[in-house]
């Protein structure tokens, strides 16, 4: 795998750039989600950004105006600009799922078919952040979430073939400290997906995808974490990726978009035309979301809820 972050190359005369998000006019829907006895329903206004991708899956918000976004069956990463369109800035990978910016504002990346979580920086070839743990390779990482000091977190599950290939005999929820050292929080038999921190980085959210369940722990200041517990149970659908508001609310995307509370009470449902999987809040104030889901990826506008 080259792994480098740019364009890999292409036929003579081929144009570098794929501009996804520019083939076709926007499309807007307008969806109510079925909000909780004592919330009104709110009309949610759901925009397409971007199309064609084989499978739309991990999302990234960069500080300075760009979406990351992975295609896992092609091992691609994207990088949508509101306004420009989308460009393909990442190939050659081996399933890209999960992303996240990292406090250096460097790309990570879950490549799942490689086993590994690996980090992009412009101009360079990929440097791998974790891939094996006491002595064997890890499963299939598929989500990354980093706090704002740096540390970082990580699912390590195992899907279709790879889990019959997995070394551990386990199903992980991993930390990597800032001096790089990796180390176990969770050590489950049963799969974790997406990840998601509560907006002090006192909690860690983890999606349980066999149990259609979300489970929280508490974390300290080094990162450590105990209380484990179901905050979320009988999801419906299988929750795959997590987000959360500046307010404390998670987003799950399952059967449909949930939105809970910080203590677990429904919310509201947004339904999207496409079944979705990754979320991301972006934008400057941080109050739209980002939403991949199959192949296309989506906006919602979420200011002035409160």
């Amino acid at each position: 795998m080259h792994g480098k972050f740019g364009v890999p190359p292409g036929p003579p005369g081929a144009a570098h750039t794929m501009v996804i998000g520019m083939r076709f006019p926007a499309l807007l829907l307008f969806i109510v989600a079925l909000a909780c006895a004592q919330e009104p329903a709110t009309q949610w206004r759901i925009e397409k950004i971007a199309g064609g991708f084989r499978y739309a899956d991990g999302l990234a918000w960069s500080n300075d105006g760009h979406l990351y976004i992975a295609d896992g069956p092609l091992g691609q990463v994207h990088r949508y600009t509101p306004g420009r369109g989308t460009v393909l800035v990442a190939g050659d990978l081996k399933g890209p799922a999960g992303l996240a910016l990292d406090d250096r504002g460097r790309l990570l990346i879950c490549e799942s078919g490689a086993r590994r979580l690996i980090r992009l920086k412009e101009g360079a070839v990929s440097e791998t952040i974790a891939s094996v743990f006491e002595g064997r390779k890890l499963n299939s990482p598929r989500d990354v979430a980093v706090r704002k000091d740096g540390t970082v977190f990580f699912s390590d599950p195992a899907f279709g073939s790879a889990d019959d290939a997995r070394e551990l005999p386990f199903y992980g929820i991993f930390r990597v400290n800032s001096k790089g050292g990796v180390s176990v929080l969770a050590r489950w038999d049963k799969r974790p997906n997406g990840l998601a921190l509560s907006p002090d980085g006192r909690l860690l959210y983890v999606a349980s995808s066999d149990e259609r369940a979300i489970r929280v722990f508490d974390l300290d200041r080094q990162g450590n974490a105990s209380g484990e517990r179901v905050l979320i149970s009988a999801v419906e659908g299988v929750p795959i990726g997590l987000c959360t508001d500046g307010q404390g609310r998670l987003y799950v995307a399952a059967r449909h978009v949930l939105v809970f509370t910080p203590d677990g009470r429904a919310a509201g449902r947004m339904e999207v035309p496409e079944k979705p999987a990754r979320l991301v809040f972006g934008e400057a104030d941080r109050q739209t979301l980002y939403i991949a889901a199959r192949t296309s990826v989506y906006r919602v506008r979420i200011a002035g809820r409160d």
